[in-house]
């Protein structure tokens, strides 16, 4: 209730910021619409079914980028965290390609797979893939090596050693690489969408701003906002269910 009470009050101080400077600043509606203008955009986003086809085309995409990402990111770096000597070849590689923006790759990525759907969702992969990697062999190397000699003594060994002991031990870090991944694969996706997209969310504010609807190009973006905001607090939800089901922190602790 406590949090509810938060979000409503900060958005509420947001409108009253928004619709001050509309009416101080004596701004054209057709570059800052009020917050009531970009409402009634919602409402015709929604009556013609246009918002709940790009989210549905942009959620399709990010869950299946995202999710690969996720798989891939943690088995890979369960298994390099573990074998030292073999991230130490792999990493010179992976900072190398990882400061490389994944629209930089766009061109390529269409070249060699065409417009549509899979093009965003490899976006979203490369996005997504190396926070979570390097997160994950990060958090393998911090694990406390008591628990690894506790259970090397109780004969647990390849690979149930690296998914009952190292993963849950290590996921607490983890899951922050998740976070950051979240947020990065979004933000991908919509600027994908915005290159090479006919539909998605990001698509849909390129054509409210060729079409130089301000109102319903807020409305996009308030979208993606939300959207955001609802997908991070899901990823913070699952994470803690995971940690009270493996016994690292308790139904009290969750904050």
């Amino acid at each position: 209730m406590k949090k509810l009470i938060h979000i409503l009050v900060s958005f509420t101080i947001l409108l009253l910021l928004w619709q001050g400077a509309v009416s101080l600043g004596h701004w054209n509606q057709a570059l800052l619409p009020s917050p009531v203008d970009v409402g009634r955009g919602f409402g015709e986003l929604i009556s013609e079914g246009t918002l709940f086809t790009g989210v549905k085309a942009s959620m399709y995409r990010f869950f299946i980028g995202y999710l690969l990402a996720a798989f891939a990111g943690i088995t890979l770096g369960l298994v390099l965290g573990w074998f030292r000597n073999a991230w130490s070849f792999v990493n010179p590689v992976v900072q190398l390609v990882r400061p490389i923006s994944p629209i930089a790759w766009f061109p390529f990525i269409v070249l060699l797979f065409g417009i549509g759907d899979l093009p965003a969702i490899i976006i979203i992969f490369i996005a997504a893939f190396f926070p979570v990697l390097l997160t994950t062999v990060n958090a393998v190397g911090k694990v406390d090596q008591t628990y690894i000699k506790v259970a090397k003594n109780f004969g647990i060994g390849q690979p149930h050693l690296l998914t009952k002991i190292i993963l849950p031990s290590a996921f607490p870090v983890i899951a922050s690489g998740l976070h950051i991944a979240l947020g990065t694969a979004w933000v991908f996706l919509v600027a994908g969408e915005m290159v090479g997209a006919q539909t998605g969310l990001g698509f849909m504010i390129i054509d409210a701003r060729n079409n130089l609807r301000a109102d319903l190009l807020l409305a996009g973006i308030l979208s993606i906002g939300l959207i955001g905001l609802v997908l991070d607090s899901f990823i913070g939800f699952a994470e803690k269910q995971l940690l009270k089901r493996w016994g690292i922190i308790g139904g009290n602790n969750v904050h």
